[in-house]
């Protein structure tokens, strides 16, 4: 299969219109709320697809219309739990019986080759998530515009191609498709979000290896503004208030410095050893400049009962001392073994038992994965008879597409986004006996950093007073004429200069 790095997926070679043969089923969802007269437009262009007709199964998924809808050529589904576009997106998709699923608004009108423009794509790899190009139009008929965020990400990004982990961002429910697979693997939609379901499930198909492809042949229009084109900085008002629970990416909705968040940026996983050597690795892991990390902490903690035991010879008492300790911690959790992906977090680091990280050891490893950006980057911490002892930092997205694809993890994650290795006194890691102590809390930190920066301020107002007084009392008085009546004055000009 076809391996795709970053998400430059110009090495693929979709057919032209109408010289290939489809053989996937397509399940359109078009979530749908008191909207009987634009779905009458919308459906019956559906039939006029040229992808073949036994191949398309149409879905309407009716949230909660009064009356409810009746549409004639579609299979119309009633949102049952919930409401909202994101229930109703994930009720529909429920219903499909397609290997692809292709998300319509009720509201657009499509070129009759859509959907044959869609489904190449999906014939050639099954981890692409294809994006129509959609204008905006205020009645049938018209050519229309794209917005001017679509304009300036394509004109940008070479239409994607360079966009790097950032793609999803362009996902929309308005014309857009994903295999059924990929979008389980990924968790559905999320079925509390009636706005911004689009932008949410993009980030977690991107994290479940997805490559997106905006088609400029997959042709539609949207009748109507948008409305985010209508009420765009309520609609960001809106939105914001929990996307940046939900997308770790958006680092500029995550300026507080100390508050929890939903989904980590980092997860970080640690196999439970001593409770010493633990616990040091673990403290410096939620202790850095890199606030929004959690924990996973690994170890047989099913062994752990209940019943009658010695407190201080008990056998497992390392591991119940951990558990005690961290039992309450909301960014520590436990499981048996190593996570297979951090999923929806963006990155997993695997570190050692005993080894500390410093303050800022997260935020320069995530900084380095930034550039390229890289897939994994192992740091090697020390070396000994049994072999190189190393932590891992793993980009989520690029396991969960070499999963996908046949051959070695590393190597392919390798060849699609790049690894590399690095020190581990270079990303300030130590062992546990060496290591400072846990004293430079990240507030502590900028409280000292607002102190010095006060303190420049003032010194730099002392400054500019003093030499203004150099400069007035330079132009205010004339250089006499004799030595001794000069020197006084020029003693305190350069007595100021240099206080200066």
């Amino acid at each position: 299969m076809t391996r795709i790095r970053h998400n430059d997926y110009g090495t693929l070679r979709p057919p032209a219109m109408g010289s290939w043969r489809p053989e996937l089923r397509v399940s359109v969802v078009i979530p749908a709320y008191d909207c009987q007269e634009a779905l009458e437009r919308t459906v019956p262009a559906l039939a006029r697809q040229t992808y073949p007709s036994e191949l398309v199964e149409v879905i309407v998924a009716d949230d909660g219309s009064r009356p409810p809808l009746e549409v004639p050529g579609a299979r119309v589904v009633r949102v049952s739990e919930g409401w909202g576009r994101g229930a109703a997106r994930q009720t529909g998709q429920l219903a499909a019986t397609g290997d692809v699923i292709h998300w319509l608004d009720a509201d657009m009108l499509l070129a009759d080759d859509h959907l044959e423009a869609h489904m190449r794509w999906h014939h050639l790899i099954d981890y692409a998530v294809v994006i129509g190009d959609t204008r905006f139009v205020d009645a049938p008929g018209e050519e229309g515009v794209p917005t001017e965020y679509t304009r300036k990400t394509l004109e940008s990004t070479r239409r994607l191609k360079d966009a790097g982990a950032s793609a999803y961002l362009l996902h929309t429910g308005a014309s857009s498709s994903v295999r059924a697979g990929l979008l389980r693997a990924a968790g559905g939609v999320d079925v509390s979000l009636n706005m911004a379901e689009d932008t949410e499930l993009g980030y977690r198909l991107a994290q479940a290896g997805a490559v997106f492809v905006p088609d400029e042949e997959a042709r539609a229009w949207h009748v109507g503004p948008s409305t985010v084109m209508l009420r765009e900085k309520e609609v960001h008002r809106h939105n914001w208030s929990y996307l940046g629970d939900l997308i770790p990416d958006l680092r500029w909705l995550r300026k507080h410095p100390r508050r929890h968040w939903l989904v980590p940026y980092v997860r970080v996983a640690v196999p439970a050893t001593t409770y010493e050597e633990t616990r040091a690795t673990v403290d410096s892991a939620l202790a850095g400049t890199l606030t929004d990390a959690a924990v996973t902490l690994v170890g047989p903690w099913g062994k752990l009962t209940g019943e009658r035991r010695s407190s201080l010879d008990d056998p497992l008492l390392e591991l119940r001392l951990l558990h005690n300790l961290y039992a309450h911690e909301p960014r520590v959790e436990f499981a048996e073994s190593v996570p297979v992906s951090a999923a929806p977090a963006p990155f997993l680091l695997t570190v050692p038992a005993g080894w500390v990280l410093g303050a800022d050891t997260l935020a320069k490893l995530t900084r380095q994965a930034g550039t390229g950006p890289l897939g994994l980057i192992c740091v090697a911490l020390a070396e000994g008879a049994g072999g190189v002892v190393s932590a891992r930092l793993e980009r989520t997205a690029a396991f969960a597409r070499a999963a996908l694809l046949p051959g070695a993890a590393d190597d392919l994650v390798d060849e699609m986004y790049g690894s590399e290795w690095v020190g581990g006194a270079e990303y300030d890691f130590a062992p546990a006996d060496e290591a400072e102590p846990l004293t430079g809390e990240p507030a502590k930190w900028r409280a000292l950093a607002g102190q010095r920066l006060s303190e420049v301020k003032e010194l730099r107002e002392r400054v500019d007073r003093l030499t203004a007084e150099v400069e007035r009392l330079t132009a205010a008085v004339e250089e006499p004429a004799d030595e001794e009546s000069r020197g006084p004055l020029s003693s305190l000009i350069k007595h100021l200069r240099s206080a200066g």
